[in-house]
């Protein structure tokens, strides 16, 4: 098999169409990139052209605010789960030197009556601007619908039944995390913007990015561009998936890299969701991706203890 040198496409219309072929074809070629790449540009989303333009100015002003006043948003013992991390903090499994970054985390939106409520942090209100949470909070609602109607596909496409996901994504600990890549004024040390990585979760939907920079390692090794057009989100499986799957779906190594050095006076925002599910949810691998040509990968785990393993080694707890 050859391995892949562009992101495959696919349109989330086909899905939801009502028409069983449209929908099957989906299923399979959503599936097919997540076997073979582990990332697929996705179009027919939920989110519309003016929440997206109104969400990056918001954060645009946020990342602006003194280092003083973004200070205050910096909640300590949470493992940054909620609210500003600053500049540096994160770094890659393995690497000591910190990623060119610094970001914000809107949380799930928990009624009074989740069992989960004040289980995970509470989210962090940004009084000197005002539409930022409430932007921030209706765009997480969109891309979880997203994101639903995706792993609903992918249950089909790995044997399950298509909903099965659905209750554990529901008051799942998933994150939404503006990042902002500061211009460049010295030699960077051997830092990057976002060192080579697994994301976490479930999946990943990331909302176009300004500009190159996100990379995708495909199976030869071979670095390849994964930009999104602006009608477009990115999304991409995450560990937690790739253990549920026993590997069947595959959760890639990605990176964001510096811009050639006459643009390192030129900042990058991101904006991507990582889906979670609850953090009793068990991530243990699936018994229909198990057989004799494809034993057991992985021990036993639930989300929440995964999660917390992870943040530790990333230096965020």
């Amino acid at each position: 098999m050859n391995p892949t040198t562009k992101i495959p496409s696919v349109h989330l219309n086909d899905f939801i169409s009502g028409d069983v072929q449209r929908k099957k074809l989906f299923v399979n070629d959503i599936g097919k990139a997540f076997e073979e790449i582990g990332f697929v540009a996705l179009k027919g989303h939920f989110l519309d052209d003016k929440l997206v333009e109104n969400l990056y100015n918001e954060v645009v002003g946020f990342f602006a605010l003194p280092d003083e006043t973004k200070s205050q948003f910096e909640i300590d013992g949470i493992g940054g789960q909620r609210g500003f991390t600053s500049f540096g903090k994160e770094h890659a499994v393995g690497r000591s030197e910190g990623d060119l970054k610094e970001f914000w985390h809107f949380g799930q939106q928990l009624s009074n009556k989740s069992k989960y409520k004040g289980v995970y942090p509470e989210n962090v209100t940004v009084t000197e601007l005002p539409g930022f949470n409430k932007t921030g909070n209706k765009a997480y609602e969109l891309l979880e619908k997203t994101g639903i109607y995706v792993l609903r596909a992918l249950a089909l496409h790995i044997g399950l039944d298509e909903y099965y996901f659905d209750n554990y994504v529901k008051d799942g600990n998933s994150i939404l995390r503006p990042i902002y890549y500061p211009p460049i004024n010295k030699e960077p040390n051997d830092a990057v913007r976002a060192a080579a990585h697994t994301d976490i979760n479930l999946i990943t939907l990331l909302m176009g990015a300004q500009g190159k920079g996100l990379q995708v390692q495909n199976r030869n090794g071979s670095w390849i561009d994964a930009v999104a057009e602006p009608d477009e989100l990115m999304i991409n499986v995450g560990d937690m998936l790739s253990r549920l799957s026993n590997n069947k779906l595959k959760s890639t190594v990605h990176q964001v890299v510096n811009p050639v050095k006459k643009n390192w006076n030129t900042p990058r925002y991101s904006i991507p969701f990582f889906m979670h599910p609850i953090s009793d949810m068990k991530l243990d691998c699936l018994d229909v991706c198990i057989d004799e040509n494809n034993p057991k990968l992985y021990e036993n785990i639930s989300a929440g203890e995964y999660l917390n393993e992870r943040l530790k080694e990333i230096g965020m707890i």
